[in-house]
């Protein structure tokens, strides 16, 4: 899901920041934050509880001198809490189901809100589906180094399983490119 939100921002032409809200409950978020971050070089994530309003002040510098930021993410994740905590605002939040641990949507529309810092927040609703029609520039930015190793295999027509001259599947041989990550990109590509 972090790579479909990777590959809209680039198709939008945005700076992608990952904004890991819940810090507080993991013994390690460095280490998502450096999962994240190994998505895709446009990528920057920040961990942090987003309960705490001196963490939330760790976000100002993308939301000053008239910038506009937009939080999107699944219900639950700590949009509206963060949006509070840029605005002063007190929109409604809720936690998640105890009986499934998913996110009930409190927030129904979009709001254009001025933060505190003198730029603007969208918090928007939670996403349950995340549809990338018309994002393939965005496919190819977020993982340009499939891309570029497809684009120098001996066929243009290649699948990238077991034709000769396949410069993705030699690259997965020596190690330098993850099956997984391979397998991401041709499931966007799809």
């Amino acid at each position: 899901r972090m790579e479909r939100y990777l590959v809209l921002a680039s198709a939008a032409g945005c700076l992608p920041v990952f904004v890991l809200t819940k810090a507080d409950m993991t013994d390690d978020p460095q280490g998502y934050q450096r999962q994240a971050e190994r998505l895709s070089p446009l990528a920057t994530a920040i961990n942090l509880d987003a309960r705490d309003p001196m963490e939330i002040r760790s976000l100002e510098p993308w939301c000053r001198n008239g910038e506009t930021v937009a939080l999107v993410g699944s219900s639950g994740v700590g949009k509206s809490t963060i949006t509070n905590g840029l605005t002063g605002s007190l929109i409604a939040t809720q936690g998640i189901r105890e009986d499934d641990a998913k996110g009930r949507h409190t927030t129904t529309s979009r709001h254009l809100i001025p933060t505190d810092a003198g730029g603007w927040v969208i918090d928007t609703p939670g996403m349950r589906a995340l549809r990338l029609t018309g994002s393939s520039e965005g496919v190819d930015a977020v993982f340009s180094d499939v891309a570029e190793l497809a684009n120098q295999c001996r066929f243009g027509d290649c699948r990238h399983e077991a034709e000769p001259g396949c410069a993705v599947q030699e690259a997965i041989s020596k190690g330098a490119l993850d099956p997984d990550r391979l397998a991401r990109w041709q499931k966007l590509q799809d």
